[in-house]
């Protein structure tokens, strides 16, 4: 096919993610919030497939990543169901050109690449310019014990028909951090093309999280752990921690 083969891969080896708990959780959040909510923008979209199901649910969708490949396939899939999405290319430290999306969310670990304090101050400050007064911002990440007790030096593994992965997990010099070293293999035309990427994640403490929020013009913000609608309340076993939080008006 046309399309970069890396987000083609992306999205076989990611067919049971749990999509659907993302966006029951998301619809729910902006339930209870009160808020009218009618315009997202999708941060760090990927193969925009929580984008595409949000603009199913009737929500005036924008997908934004830094890879065109992903964004390139992404635009495909959602033409081809006919969905009228809005998709920009940009890097999230340098987000700019949004303003008065009702709700951001950022999904899949995708906060965890920014690994930087200042960049992540950077970050949520953009994502509050791009909202209006009170709008909400929802985002996951990597639990400390996640990163900790189940990812740092593992070695994973999954083979499909058509694809297949070898993954290595090692750990960074800081709490939190970790370095991984993927080999990927697509069979194309009956043949397998190798692709290979190194990626680098972080998490942080919640507390640190909230202290960037509210430095970024942030209130009333929110945890959750593991898709659990229970407010601030977090097992110490949890694997994904969610945040959400409003911008402060004024």
């Amino acid at each position: 096919m046309a399309y970069q083969q890396m987000a083609y891969l992306y999205d076989q080896l990611m067919l049971n993610a749990p999509y659907g708990e993302w966006i029951n959780f998301t619809e729910k959040l902006i339930k209870d919030s009160g808020k009218t909510v009618t315009k997202i923008a999708d941060l760090g979209c990927g193969t925009g497939e929580i984008t595409s199901r949000l603009a199913e649910s009737g929500y005036h969708m924008t997908g934004v990543d830094y890879s065109t490949e992903m964004l390139t396939y992404a635009e495909h899939k959602a033409s081809m169901k006919n969905h009228s999405i809005q998709w920009v290319h940009q890097d999230l430290i340098t987000l700019e050109g949004l303003s008065q999306y009702d709700a951001a969310i950022s999904y899949c670990d995708v906060i965890n690449y920014i690994t930087a304090p200042e960049n992540l101050n950077k970050t949520f400050q953009n994502i509050a310019d791009s909202l209006r007064a009170g709008g909400l911002f929802i985002f996951d990440v990597h639990s400390l014990y996640q990163v900790e007790e189940q990812y740092i030096n593992q070695t994973f593994a999954d083979v499909t028909e058509d694809a297949s992965y070898i993954w290595f997990c090692t750990e960074g010099e800081e709490r939190g951090e970790m370095f991984h070293d993927l080999t990927f293999f697509s069979r194309v035309d009956e043949k397998y093309m190798r692709f290979d990427e190194f990626h680098h994640q972080k998490t942080y403490p919640v507390d640190f999280y909230k202290k960037l929020l509210l430095n970024a013009g942030f209130e009333n913000i929110k945890v959750y752990a593991d898709f659990s609608l229970k407010e601030n309340y977090i097992d110490e076993n949890a694997e994904r921690i969610f945040f959400l939080a409003e911008k402060r008006s004024g």
